[in-house]
């Protein structure tokens, strides 16, 4: 790995460790969105979200600053819309890939480990948040009603074809038979919670063989058990923040904190990984939505 490459990777995993750190006495995460306006951020000028470690990475800036936008923008970007950012501001580092001996600076939404395959190289960005700038307004949004958003992650759910058994007192997933148990509706303290969980446990349940067949590089496998959670609970965070849904903590997440910040701090490119694995997982759910259509369409 290239010096600035492995700094890029440091850089970005430093600031979401120290995301993790600060958020571990109450179980807070730089993963955990209240389903606002920050969530699934967007480039100002493309009008296209950002991927996998960049999603958490603007997560966490946005949550340490407490932006209430989630538009991000490099300082020319800004400029060409005719806005400023403000003197002292401080940037927030994205990565973008490119293919060797391609100029452009278009995102390139291939994973760290297909950028060793396909011989792409990573390329640091400075971005901006909206609340940093002068001179732009953001068009305001309109959201779902809850009722709409919970009929909604509903269905998606249903859509992904996970055998699901509701009751007992914990949440998992169970490999052996392909089954992702939860707690009846009752015993959560609230919709968001319910909906955390079950789609943290469906993320387990997507890298099943006959699924995404998830696996971790050699370099990755002592810290495997810890990355796998952290997958789930990024895949959760992304599918919530795409069902305008909130991303609640959890207090079992003090038996995991520590494991995370080594994994972490062992691998630097391990939370890319993570990152990256857990968009595929969110796609894959997405990709479900359209297979499932298609079956009743056929079946009807």
């Amino acid at each position: 790995m290239s010096s600035d490459r492995a700094d890029i990777y440091a850089r970005i995993t430093n600031q979401i460790i120290a995301a993790i750190e600060a958020g571990a006495g109450e179980f807070v995460m730089p993963w955990h969105h209240e389903g606002t306006a920050t969530v699934r951020p967007i480039n100002v000028a493309s009008g296209k979200a950002y991927r996998g470690v960049n999603t958490l990475a603007l997560w966490a800036a946005a949550q340490s600053s407490g932006y209430p936008n989630g538009l991000w923008g490099t300082y020319r970007q800004w400029q060409a819309l005719g806005a400023q950012v403000r003197k002292g501001e401080k940037a927030t580092t994205v990565v973008f890939w490119g293919q060797i001996g391609d100029n452009t600076d278009e995102e390139c939404d291939k994973t760290g480990d297909a950028g060793e395959r396909r011989r792409l190289f990573a390329r640091g960005y400075s971005v901006f948040n909206c609340a940093q700038v002068d001179g732009y307004e953001p068009e305001p949004t309109v959201a779902r009603s809850e009722e709409e958003r919970i009929a909604h992650a509903d269905a998606f759910y249903a859509n992904l074809g996970i055998n699901t058994v509701y009751g007992g007192n914990e949440a998992y997933y169970l490999p052996s038979a392909d089954r992702v148990h939860v707690p009846v509706f009752r015993s959560f303290r609230d919709v968001a919670s319910h909906y955390s969980v079950r789609f943290h446990e469906a993320a387990h349940a997507s890298g099943a063989k006959h699924r995404l067949d998830r696996k971790f590089d050699k370099r990755l496998a002592r810290h495997e058990v810890a990355l796998e959670e952290i997958v789930a609970e990024l895949t959760a965070a992304f599918v919530m923040a795409d069902l305008g849904l909130a991303c609640c903590p959890r207090e079992d997440h003090a038996a995991y904190v520590s494991s995370w910040v080594k994994a972490l701090q062992d691998e630097k490119r391990a939370i890319v990984t993570a990152a990256s694995k857990a968009e595929q997982a969110a796609d894959w759910m997405h990709a479900q939505q359209g297979t499932a259509a298609a079956s009743k369409a056929k079946a009807a």
